[in-house]
């Protein structure tokens, strides 16, 4: 949901982009009608302990296109993945390949009004089609809803309930959630602190992966956005540490 409010610093007219990334929680709002716009980025997850050691290099890429001004078409992926997996006493093994790819659309439902938020509600399909190593198992639905507010001292709250299917582990439905913080530090610079959860149910199903992160966005011109983000495990199941750079760009 990462995103500069409007500020002197563009015209009246002319409304800075407004990114899904780098955090978790999504934006609750949508592209615009006939309007591309490209999220790219470089990501890596490290995980040791016990003298294993697992590094994994990631492209995460979102295509957003506006079919009209509430709703938007999305492509997403991981992208091209290097794996390194380190464990004592025996060589390191390597893997590569490409994530799987998830189509899906975003509805722009309401406006923030008085004290009620702006809405948007995410469906998603991951569908089978990464390397072998990286693959899923068959088509795994999603459905999330974010909701914003703006708060006094340029603040704002995001959070993103959701739900999620999955083949795995027999058959798994897993609740998302996700809440940020954002602060408007200057026309350009924007930062957060979020707590998310992509994946919450029981241990026979996958357990709970958690993580803490913080970032940052700045707008370099009004259509396109660099940013970063660092984040670290909350448990067991969630990789020790993260990070991200990323450039957005719309056209």
């Amino acid at each position: 949901m990462l995103a500069c409010v409007q500020t002197p610093a563009f015209a009246a007219n002319e409304e800075p982009i407004a990114t899904d990334r780098p955090d978790f929680v999504e934006s609750s709002d949508v592209v615009g009608n006939r309007r591309l716009q490209i999220e790219t980025s470089i990501a890596r997850d490290r995980t040791a302990g016990h003298g294993d050691t697992e590094t994994l290099w990631a492209t995460p890429t979102l295509l957003r296109f506006g079919i009209s001004e509430s709703v938007e078409l999305r492509i997403e992926s991981d992208g091209a993945l290097h794996q390194r997996s380190s464990v004592a006493g025996h060589a390191p093994i390597t893997e590569r390949g490409h994530a799987d790819v998830s189509l899906g659309m975003k509805w722009h439902a309401m406006d923030a009004v008085g004290n009620l938020p702006s809405v948007g509600v995410l469906l998603h399909a991951d569908l089978n089609t990464g390397s072998t190593a990286f693959r899923g198992e068959g088509t795994r639905p999603t459905a999330r809803v974010v909701a914003e507010w703006d708060l006094p001292h340029d603040l704002s709250l995001g959070i993103m309930p959701g739900i999620g299917h999955e083949k795995d582990h027999g058959g798994t439905t897993f609740a998302i959630f996700g809440l940020v913080v954002g602060k408007s530090l200057s026309d350009r610079l924007r930062g957060f602190v979020e707590v998310s959860s992509p994946h919450i149910a029981r241990a026979a199903h996958g357990g709970t992966e958690a993580s803490l992160s913080v970032g940052a966005a700045y707008l370099l011109q009004k259509n396109i956005q660099i940013d970063t983000a660092f984040s670290r495990g909350l448990n067991g199941r969630t990789p020790d540490s993260g990070m991200t750079v990323g450039l957005s760009i719309k056209l």
